[in-house]
């Protein structure tokens, strides 16, 4: 109550004193403006009457001029006007002005004099009054002075009258505050704080509410914030119990972020724990005058964060984002995730030419081509590939900072945009247990030396003690260039390279997705895929009974011109899906900078829109391309709602859109078209597998994926579904973890 009263006491106070500073200056600019339009209309009669006086000042005439006195002497708040010649003589004046004239008699001469006008404000015979006083001219000659004289108490009349508003006002808003600082304590306070007890109460004792009681914004939001937090932890915390449970009782052995944590927190003991990649987990950047958060769509964050979270380990990658520089301590560094900081992000900084000739040039107009047969010609420049050793040199100093007296820290370096890194790391850090993920494909040996540098990449990703990649056959690859080019022993029966006294071991390890099932109890049986599909398509205006979905970065590795011929020769062969079956190309635009990209985009649009212009009709269209880049949540939605997925990649390491895509059918409806030539068909052999480059086989599996018995197309996807399930982005972590920890840095590969 207490709390209460001194809260109404302190808004009555502050609301008093800011009614009246607001009404001082209220009455200010009124009794300003009240004066000014006094001031205007002094001038104005002035300027009328100047044309009708001065002709009249001629001695002939000026018994005339007692009349036009007359005649404008009744206007409101006008006291009078009188008319002088030019010796300061009453000619005519407005009768009972005498005493004010006597007292502007001075003014009037100064006028005449200098011929300049005079205005102001003055107290004659103890009232306020204005007088305005002009030069009466006729022929370039001064024949007298004009005065118009305004009574002016009507503006401090109406100042009082304002000021006993204002009482008024502030009299009868202190009177509202009260009454609604009640309610309000009452229904936004105390109703609030109510409500969310009761919350706490149901989540404590397990059972789930959707709202914890307090407003999202403005007073409660830092609160409201918190308690959410703690709600999703207990929920969270709650939901991996029971899976658990779960799984023990059903006899399953299936990973989740708390089984890899618990696994990561017995195989790493105290080590620390690095990830190095070049993309960041969080990015900053500005809206407008706000600073957002961006947490990229990546399988990789998903995986790694619950390590991190476990060891409170760093995360070291390119601060990319505009207001990146502005969220970080002295360091460089900072606490994420931002809502419930656990692990440590480090952002290295690049100039801008570092970054064209690291990321842009050697890294994606080299090694991507190079490592992708797709027949995109590799680009290696000697610019480039000091950019990228230097680049690689920043990240392991900074790497380096951090691990300086450190026993044994654990590092996994991200992609082939670090090949360099774990030597780096090794020579400074002996003790240190250096891993690195390849995830594009390892080509073989004769295509790999293509590449000038060939050897000191060898030699830098030599450095690790365990090289990872999606699949053997790109280990196989690997060990062979690595036996053409570098003097070292190669087993291969235990997939290790023996180099100098340092073993490195090489092993697959298939990337994957984070698995989850809605339970069938919250599933909502209103929204079947057909709804979904239907409502999809209508928000681009097209109607269809089957819906296809595709989803790539525009990238000529992945196939996308292919998958449009397809369909073109699938509508010339199957005229009867004209009209029925849309497919949808959802198409992030990707390394615009380089032009072979930039070019690809274009022709990409252009062969979209030939297709269409060729097929389409009012309301349907054969290929719904969309350019941009879509959040998780979008493309989740497109998944759920498609018949199939084209995944037709030319060269691809594992291809996680197969995988993504498996993992949304709940309902078991879908089909997967996938390419040969993808990591992810070694693992989903219940997909249509077919080749790319085979146009007539393309539009034969569209058709086939359409018209398959739906029992055969659950017992595919089904089996699919196990394979992810079972194999997924936690298994994928645990997995990479283990055989690093377990790596015996002192090994060497016995002989005979």
């Amino acid at each position: 109550m207490r709390m209460s009263l001194r809260l109404i006491f302190s808004l009555v106070v502050g609301v008093t004193l800011l009614s009246l500073i607001f009404a001082l200056f209220q009455v200010k600019a009124q009794k300003r403006g009240m004066r000014k339009e006094l001031e205007n209309r002094a001038a104005i009669i002035g300027e009328s009457l100047e044309g009708k006086v001065e002709p009249l000042l001629n001695p002939r005439l000026r018994k005339r001029l007692q009349a036009v006195v007359t005649e404008y002497g009744n206007r409101e708040h006008l006291k009078g006007i009188a008319i002088f010649d030019k010796s300061g003589e009453q000619l005519a004046t407005t009768p009972g002005l005498e005493a004010d004239l006597l007292a502007a008699q001075p003014e009037v001469t100064r006028v005449i004099s200098t011929q300049t006008p005079h205005a102001g404000f003055a107290t004659l015979d103890g009232k306020p009054t204005h007088i305005y006083i002009l030069p009466l001219q006729y022929d370039n000659e001064t024949l007298g002075a004009l005065a118009v004289i305004h009574d002016a108490s009507f503006i401090q009349a109406q100042t009082a009258h304002l000021w006993w508003g204002t009482f008024l006002n502030v009299l009868a808003e202190t009177l509202f505050i009260v009454l609604v600082t009640l309610l309000i304590i009452r229904w936004s306070i105390v109703g609030p704080i109510a409500r969310t007890t009761k919350w706490v109460r149901e989540i404590r004792a397990g059972r789930s509410a959707e709202s914890s009681g307090l407003d999202d914004e403005d007073l409660f939001k830092p609160l409201a914030q918190e308690v959410s937090h703690l709600a999703r932890s207990l929920e969270v915390a709650r939901a991996a119990a029971e899976e658990e449970a779960r799984l023990r009782e059903s006899g399953e052995s299936l990973w989740t972020p708390e089984r890899l944590r618990v696994h990561v927190r017995s195989k790493l003991e105290d080590r620390p724990f690095f990830v190095v990649s070049n993309r960041e987990p969080y990015t900053h950047t500005y809206r407008g005058k706000h600073t957002a958060v961006t947490v990229p769509a990546s399988g990789l964050v998903t995986a790694i964060e619950p390590i991190l979270r476990t060891c409170q380990g760093m995360w070291l990658a390119h601060g990319s984002g505009d207001a990146d520089r502005e969220n970080v301590d002295a360091r460089d560094c900072l606490q994420v995730p931002p809502d419930d900081p656990q692990y440590t992000l480090k952002r290295v900084w690049l100039e801008k030419e570092e970054e064209e000739g690291y990321y842009f040039g050697f890294s994606n107009e080299g090694l991507w081509p190079l490592c992708h047969i797709a027949h995109t010609r590799p680009i290696f420049r000697t610019r480039d590939w000091e950019c990228y050793k230097a680049v690689n040199q920043k990240f392991a100093d900074a790497l380096l900072e951090e691990m300086d007296g450190m026993e044994e820290p654990a590092v996994l370096v991200q992609d082939y945009h670090f090949a360099l890194l774990p030597k780096l790391i090794k020579d400074k850090v002996p003790g240190a247990r250096v891993a690195i993920f390849w995830h594009i494909p390892w080509p073989n040996p004769e295509a790999f030396a293509i590449c000038p540098w060939q050897r000191e990449l060898l030699e830098g990703l030599l450095g690790a003690d365990l090289v990872g990649f999606h699949i053997q056959s790109h280990c196989n690859n690997f060990l062979e260039t690595v036996d053409r080019v570098i003097e070292s022993r190669v087993n291969l029966d235990r997939f290790t390279v023996e180099r100098g006294g340092h073993m490195t071991q090489v092993r697959p390890y298939p990337i994957s997705v984070a698995f989850s099932e809605t339970p069938e109890a919250d599933r909502t049986p209103n929204h079947s895929p057909y709804l979904n599909r239907a409502a999809l398509l209508k928000e681009h205006g097209v109607e269809a009974t089957y819906m296809g979905v595709g989803v790539d970065r525009v990238d000529y590795t992945k196939g996308i011109l292919e998958r449009f011929h397809g369909l073109e020769r699938f509508f010339e062969k199957y005229p009867a899906f004209i009209g029925q079956f849309t497919f949808v190309q959802i198409g992030a635009p990707s390394r615009t900078h380089i032009k072979s990209y930039h070019d690809l985009m274009a022709e990409v649009e252009a062969e979209a829109d030939r297709i269409n212009w060729r097929f389409q009709t009012t309301q349907w269209k054969p290929i719904l391309y969309l350019n941009r880049h879509h959040t998780h949540e979008e493309i989740q939605r497109y998944y759920k709602a498609a018949d199939l997925c084209m995944v037709t990649s030319l060269h691809d390491g594992m291809n996680l859109v197969a995988k993504e895509y498996v993992a949304a059918c709940e309902d078991d409806q879908g089909a997967l078209i996938l390419s040969r030539f993808t990591g992810a068909c070694r693992e989903l052999r219940d997909a249509i597998i077919v080749n790319p480059y085979d146009i007539e086989q393309l539009a034969q599996a569209i058709q086939y994926a359409l018209v398959m018995d739906p029992a055969e197309r659950g017992a595919r996807m089904h089996r699919m579904r196990q394979i992810v399930k079972k194999f997924n982005i936690y298994r994928w972590a645990a997995d990479l973890v283990a055989d690093l920890c377990e790596i015996r840095l002192d090994s060497r590969v016995e002989v005979g």
